[in-house]
């Protein structure tokens, strides 16, 4: 976010910062305990965080100049096309979403730290593909309009229905990992799973409701002053 310049701007710094902070918050304690083995809730809040809040942030923090140089690599620039296509994103997103969320998966593992450390990993990286074609897309890689980056971010929200539902109306813990994990507070295994679904649900939901707020307001802007030099952001550069 902020002016494209030869070096980071303050404002990008901060988003880069603030990226490094969200990701830090879903690995340590006590998200990242309660995350692992005791609440199915947290379990989702990490996946937010992941996935969600870091991504777009760590990509708004990345330097132009450093950008255009990775792009003048023919092999970076083939890769980061074919996988900033954003059916193939959206694609590998829903992919990771679903996976990470099945039951066998899930008690298979977090059952170790490894696991775990896995599950960050995959839910960090597929947030990186989710976001880019919409966050940070430059000439040399793809560029998608204003509306264009609206109706995919609309879509990816669609996506995360079904989960949440999936977590909301189960009739039973779905987890055994969480079932089975010494209580902590008032919240039954059941109640703390469809509290999951509802999290992934709202919290998901205003995400992604922000940042198409973020894009519109943006390209409103743009259309009103069209000689205005373009900035990057959340919203992307176009």
């Amino acid at each position: 976010m902020g002016s494209w310049r030869a070096g980071p701007s303050a404002r990008a710094t901060g988003m880069a910062l603030g990226g490094v902070l969200a990701v830090w918050i879903a690995s340590d304690w006590p998200i990242g305990a309660l995350g692992a083995g005791y609440l199915a809730s947290v379990h989702t809040v990490q996946f937010l965080l992941f996935t969600l809040v870091a991504p777009p942030l760590l990509i708004a923090g990345v330097p132009r100049a450093r950008l255009e140089r990775a792009a003048a690599r023919p092999v970076f620039r083939r890769v980061a096309r074919v996988v900033s296509a954003p059916p193939l994103a959206l694609a590998i997103f829903v992919a990771v979403l679903v996976l990470t969320h099945l039951p066998p998966v899930v008690d298979t593992f977090k059952r170790s730290q490894l696991g775990s450390f896995a599950f960050d990993v995959s839910w960090l990286a597929a947030g990186v593909i989710l976001w880019w074609p919409a966050v940070l897309p430059i000439p040399e890689i793809r560029s998608l309009t204003y509306p264009a980056r609206i109706g995919y971010l609309a879509l990816a929200a669609v996506t995360m229905v079904a989960p949440s539902a999936f977590l909301t109306f189960a009739r039973f813990p779905l987890y055994a990992t969480y079932e089975l994990a010494p209580r902590i507070g008032l919240l039954s295994a059941a109640n703390d799973q469809q509290v999951a679904g509802l999290i992934m649900r709202s919290a998901g939901g205003l995400i992604f409701i922000a940042a198409m707020s973020v894009l519109f307001f943006r390209w409103q802007r743009e259309e009103a002053h069209p000689g205005r030099p373009r900035t990057g952001s959340p919203a992307g550069a176009r």
